[in-house]
């Protein structure tokens, strides 16, 4: 009986496969969502970058609500973009918005919703809360120099919002793997092609060539060969020196028409192993002209776990990539 290899141990051969991309180019933040970092990035200013209040309301001088109902004096106000730092004596205050900066003299901030206006345009506090209150510090977020991100981290579109705030408007990411997807099979149809009897529309490329667009490979081309191992062979030969992967679907079980195991194993030293997993069990690779070559199941859902479970985690190796988003379910058995 042929022997099962585990999913961790087959995932290691195809891993000793591929290394780590020394490259690396430049990218704008806005187009860097998917894209893994190729370095470090440090903050370049402080969040906030001022102190400012984080509520509409008066910026005081703690010592002078020292009680509720003290009246203070509005003598000026600070919207939010405000360049002005309004002066305030002592019986004083100004009246200041949301992200406003806190002029020099307050320290505490009172939401206006915690006043009531007073004679002669004073305004009455009714609440004393703390010193400091309702004041976002500057760099009490993220200190400038402070690490925001890794070297090895996926762009989200959460972190490019932290990368533009921090002041970063290009990155540093590695490039893409470059990847040929290609299904195999004289059964199978081109989109919007007449089908004959025995025939189906393929879909496997299309489904394992955007999976692997999401998950940051740089898919060159999408092919559909039949058994005919001469066009399978002037495929992969044409694809010399332009990609950095190439996966085929189909063709790997030891049917009499398995024409990706016949000319890999002939032409490659093809190694085909079958796999504790189910469906999927039977899987192949090989090294066509320098280039790694990954044989998944025919069968759409295989072929699509197959890219989850093997392929994905070579392209965290080529991107450098620390963790690829995973998903869990639950089953019942």
């Amino acid at each position: 009986m042929r022997e099962l290899l585990t999913v961790e141990e087959y995932s290691e051969e195809l891993l000793r496969l591929v290394t780590g991309s020394a490259g690396a180019e430049q990218v704008a933040v806005r187009d860097s969502v998917g894209r893994v970092l190729a370095e470090d990035v440090v903050s370049r200013v402080s969040i906030p970058v001022f102190d400012n209040s984080a509520m509409d309301g008066y910026a005081v001088r703690y010592d002078d609500i020292w009680s509720p109902l003290v009246p203070l004096r509005v003598v000026g106000d600070v919207p939010a973009g405000s360049r002005d730092d309004p002066e305030a004596a002592f019986g004083e205050c100004v009246r200041i918005m949301t992200g406003a900066a806190l002029p020099t003299f307050a320290d505490t901030v009172v939401p206006v919703e915690q006043t009531q206006p007073g004679p002669d345009g004073d305004v009455v506090f009714l609440a004393v809360g703390l010193r400091g209150a309702h004041v976002r510090r500057a760099g009490e977020d993220v200190p400038q120099g402070a690490l925001v991100a890794r070297a090895g981290q996926e762009v989200t579109p959460g972190l490019v919002g932290a990368l533009a705030a921090v002041g970063a408007t290009e990155v540093s990411v590695r490039p893409r793997p470059r990847v040929a997807v290609c299904a195999t099979g004289d059964e199978l149809v081109a989109d919007g092609a007449r089908l004959r009897r025995g025939q189906i529309y393929e879909s496997n490329s299309v489904v394992v060539a955007t999976s692997l667009e999401r998950h940051g490979a740089e898919v060159r081309t999408v092919g559909l060969v039949g058994d005919e191992p001469q066009r399978l062979v002037a495929y992969l030969d044409g694809l010399r020196e332009t990609c950095d992967l190439i996966v085929l679907t189909g063709g790997a079980s030891v049917g009499a028409y398995d024409v990706v195991r016949d000319v890999l194993s002939e032409r490659a030293g093809g190694v085909f192993r079958h796999v504790r997993v189910q469906p999927g069990k039977p899987q192949g690779w090989a090294v066509w002209n320098g280039t790694p070559v990954v044989s998944l199941p025919g069968n759409p859902v295989p072929a699509v776990l197959s890219v989850e479970a093997f392929v994905v985690p070579m392209l965290d190796r080529m991107l450098g990539r620390s963790a690829s988003p995973s998903y869990t379910a639950r089953a019942g058995v």
